[in-house]
């Protein structure tokens, strides 16, 4: 077992309602590899539980009192009112948190809440909840009540805040460090006064040997990067590393030192290979100060003999000893870190990578699980799932199994390199995580989770009796067939997201999206009639996308929400990044890079011309006007021209486009007889009948909503029940169609009993071919 002690940071800010997996995936891979010493922190929660608090607020109106600031009348107002906004505060926390829902009615029905500019605009509740979501409206609105003071703190105290991201400007395209470093080198403001405080604590109470920060986002990079900062002056030994999603995509060609006097080792691509190689390397520095303090001077051979013999547990194989005085040379994964000459430097050895099996179970045991915050953003149904509720976050499959987006970053590790696990380990993980947190939300962050290994997770989670609520993000592919979206409802699947993109069959083709509009209509409506709500991700201002197109797509996205096959989307503009196809074959798509120039620090996203597209700038108001109202259920029947203040063309796309896709009939189950039989009800109960054309059999079904029969010959009776029974009681039978007709009956057609009535009754209640 390794004594390092090591804390791992989650910086200010990504999300209020359920913590951001990186860190909980280290700690349970590092558990497993003999690093029990690991500390886990979410400072942005614990920021935002700081400011948000009575004390907080009486720190901020205080500042903002004796500032100078120039105000906007709402700030006047609010300040104003400070007495009732550090009155309510405590208490709409708690309520946030779940732990006071009493507190619902009187947000609702009383003026509790003092109200800024947010509530100004404040959708029809009672449309947007119904009668019965009282707490719902009550969530929202003590959202607004926060996004409020949000408001107030960003004109004053804290410019750069934000509930989701943390100076979020000043690493967007950031290709130089300049105006990083130099708010880094500014005096803290009150927010980052705050977060300071927060870090000497929790450096006091663990004293950690090494400090891990996760920066997933832009916004994180602030943070992390003022946190690192003031763990080099209060605790200069400990050593500090980064990785995440935003170096994995923007600092890949870091050539910057500057960086390095806050952050001694960048990772990239999946953290635990190259945190081993760390780890080994910063534990071996520590044994040779502590030999070194002890007046040790052998020889560097001696040396690594006894740190080999006093930490067996750890593997010194790639570590190689020069002499006592000159560095150790250590074989590093993917990272990079700045030389005794002062340069950057990159170190690759090529140790395998973690196999995806291997990585271990997320481990949440030390994050404070029960001071999340619930809170209802916007009334998006989707948005709704990413903001509120405490969702565990778990992997089904590393990387993506299509990778040919042209607008992704298929390049790239955590993209290109595809490997799955047994169903079995992923349940194994899951009931691990169940034990340990009490919460049965899943949602599964892969890529695009793959559809057969959704059906083994699904079927397992069934045969274990595993009972969890999950959703996660799929590619809209064939598949996806109605019946394993049965399959997947009836193991907790509740909602699931993917890219529809630009609704134009000739753009999915260029993008080489893999799907077609049709196709998409028919997996949508699967998902959709087995209960399972679908957001579509659209895109609109991709290369040599013309004005008419665009109309066309949003033409497509109205008849998708009218069939009410889709039930929310989100329009994003389409961005070029470095390490896309678009980005890497501009040429190809017809478009013009314009900039930037890859300078020291940031790289990744790039400006473009698209000279035989269209102005896409204009149309984004309009679309997501238009959406926001389809997913109400409002002006579906409106000409598309209502949503723009400019001319439009007349969409060219069928009235009946998507109903004419929903008609396309499938192939009879006779077609099928390679798949799997499943069925998702309990064991029948048999019983023969006389009846008017001869004896027959009845099967009865006692079921969880409503029993049924199904009535056969009576020689098809103890086949059927036989059969079911056998699907019922043994999930690993993997009965396939043809092998049930080989145990037809004799005399009988099994072709014509795919046709009857009895058969179309079972598939309706439950009998699935997979």
């Amino acid at each position: 077992m390794s004594s390092l002690r090591i804390l791992l940071v989650t910086p200010p800010l990504t999300q209020l309602n359920t913590p951001y997996p990186a860190t909980a995936y280290l700690k349970g891979f590092l558990g497993g590899r003999g690093y029990s010493n690991v500390t886990q922190a979410d400072l942005g929660l614990e920021l935002v539980l700081k400011l948000f608090s009575e004390n907080g607020l009486r720190r901020v109106f205080t500042e903002i009192e004796a500032g100078n600031f120039e105000l906007s009348d709402n700030a006047r107002r609010m300040l104003r009112l400070q007495r009732s906004y550090l009155s309510t505060i405590g208490p709409v926390v708690r309520f946030l948190q779940n732990k006071d829902n009493t507190l619902a009615p009187r947000i609702c029905h009383s003026r509790f809440l003092p109200e800024a500019s947010r509530f100004d605009n404040v959708a029809d509740l009672e449309a947007a909840f119904g009668t019965m979501g009282l707490t719902d409206q009550a969530r929202h609105l003590a959202t607004l009540y926060l996004e409020d003071l949000g408001d107030l703190i960003k004109e004053t105290v804290g410019p750069q805040f934000g509930f989701s991201r943390y100076a979020e400007k000043l690493a967007m395209s950031a290709t130089t460090f300049d105006a990083m470093h130099e708010a880094l080198q500014s005096q803290p403001n009150l927010l980052d006064q705050m977060l300071l405080e927060l870090l000497d604590e929790i450096i006091g109470r663990v004293q950690p040997d090494v400090v891990g920060f996760t920066v997933p986002f832009p916004g994180n990079l602030y943070g992390a990067l003022r946190l690192a900062g003031r763990i080099k002056e209060i605790s200069p030994a400990t050593k500090t590393l980064m990785g995440g999603g935003y170096p994995n995509t923007e600092l890949r060609q870091i050539q910057e030192p500057r960086f390095f006097d806050y952050v001694d080792y960048l990772t990239l691509d999946d953290g635990e290979g190259p945190w081993l190689r760390l780890l080994e390397h910063i534990e071996q520095e520590k044994q040779r100060l502590i030999l070194a303090d002890a007046g040790f001077t052998e020889t560097s051979h001696a040396l690594a003999q006894a740190y080999s013999a006093g930490n067996s547990a750890q593997d010194t194989s790639t570590l190689s000893f020069t002499s006592q005085h000159e560095s150790t040379v250590v074989k590093f994964q993917r990272t990079f870190l700045r030389n005794a000459a002062g340069e950057v430097e990159y170190r690759n050895y090529p140790h395998p990578d973690i196999p995806h099996p291997e990585v271990g179970t997320p481990d949440y045991s030390d994050l404070p699980l029960s001071e999340y915050l619930s809170v209802i953003e916007v009334l998006n149904p989707m948005h709704r799932l990413w903001s509120d509720g405490r969702w565990n976050k778990l992997t089904v499959a590393h990387g993506c199994y299509w990778k040919r987006c042209s607008f992704c970053d298929v390049t790239l590790d955590y993209i290109s390199r595809y490997e799955t696990a047994p169903a079995t380990l992923l349940v194994d993980r899951i009931e691990q995580i169940i034990a340990q947190t009490g919460q049965t939300g899943f949602h599964f962050v892969d890529e695009a989770a793959p559809p057969l290994a959704l059906r083994d997770l699904a079927i397992e989670l069934l045969k274990r009796r595993v009972s969890i609520t999950w959703w996660g993000n799929i590619r809209f592919e064939k598949t996806f067939t109605p019946d394993l979206c049965r399959l997947l409802a009836a193991s907790g699947c509740i909602a699931v997201s993917g890219g529809l993109e630009v609704a134009s069959d000739r753009l999915l083709a260029l993008m080489e999206k893999g799907v077609t509009i049709a196709q998409v209509a028919r997996v949508t409506d699967g998902f959709t009639q087995a209960g399972i709500m679908v957001h579509a991700y659209l895109m609109y201002g991709f290369p040599t996308q013309t004005a008419q197109e665009t109309v066309d797509s949003l033409e497509v996205v109205r008849q998708l929400f009218a069939a009410g096959i889709v039930q929310s989307g989100y329009w994003h503009r389409f961005s070029m990044t470095a390490h896309s196809p678009v980005g890497k074959n501009p040429a190809k798509y017809q478009v013009v890079p314009i900039g930037p120039e890859p300078g020291p620090f940031a790289w990744n996203d790039l400006w473009h011309d698209d000279p035989t597209g269209t102005d896409h700038e204009q149309f984004g108001p309009g679309l997501a006007k238009a959406l926001y109202n389809y997913l109400h259920g409002v002006a579906l029947q409106e000409p598309l021209s209502f949503w723009f203040d400019f001319r439009v063309p007349k969409t060219t796309v069928p009235r009946q486009l998507i109903q004419q896709a929903l008609q396309d009939p499938g192939k009879p189950d006779f077609a099928k007889q390679n798949q799997r039989l499943f069925w998702l009800g309990n064991t029948p109960e048999l019983r023969q009948e006389s009846g008017k054309k001869g004896p027959r059999a009845v099967l009865t079904f006692y079921e969880q909503a409503e029993d049924f029969e199904v009535t056969v010959p009576a020689v098809l009776g103890p086949w059927l029940q036989e059969l079911l029974t056998t699907l019922t009681q043994d999930y690993d039978a993997k009965l396939l169609l043809k092998d049930a007709a080989r145990t037809f009956p004799t005399g009988h057609s099994f072709q014509q009993f795919l046709d009857s009535p009895a058969w179309l009754l079972l598939r309706e209640k439950g009998l699935l071919i997979l």
